[in-house]
């Protein structure tokens, strides 16, 4: 069974017809403001005032460039400071690193030196035990 539709158009489909008209229409004023607003734009300018209107330009780009300019400026001499900063810590590790090594090898000379001395006191006091018996 194949549900037929009617002839005649209901309230929604109305209401969908109503809506795509106020959408073209809308589109349609978008367009004509955006041909308006272009075609200022595309106008050419009288020569004389053509020197003025480059030396706007210029000021603008001036303004928009010097911005970024003095912006990487500043992360440049961050980045050198943090270079500096790092350069020095590394330094200062090794210097570490180099007092903890030497400090290791001479504990590490101690401690032989130490079970070294054990080692014969320990092999002389048997002899010394067995003497004195």
């Amino acid at each position: 069974m194949a549900a037929s539709r009617p002839d005649r158009p209901t309230e929604t489909d109305q209401a969908i017809a109503a809506a795509t008209t106020a959408v073209e229409q809308v589109e349609g004023e978008i367009r004509a403001f955006v041909r308006r607003d272009v075609s200022v734009f595309r106008r050419t300018r009288p020569e004389t005032g053509s020197d003025t209107a480059v030396d706007s330009i210029t000021s603008v780009i001036d303004r928009v460039s010097g911005a970024s300019v003095t912006e990487i400026e500043r992360v440049i001499a961050e980045l050198t400071t943090v270079r500096d900063m790092l350069r020095s810590e590394g330094e200062r590790v090794q210097r570490e690193i180099a007092g903890y090594a030497s400090l290791s090898q001479a504990a590490m000379t101690s401690m032989k030196i130490i079970a070294d001395s054990m080692a014969q006191w320990k092999s002389q006091q048997p002899r010394t035990s067995q003497s004195t018996s």
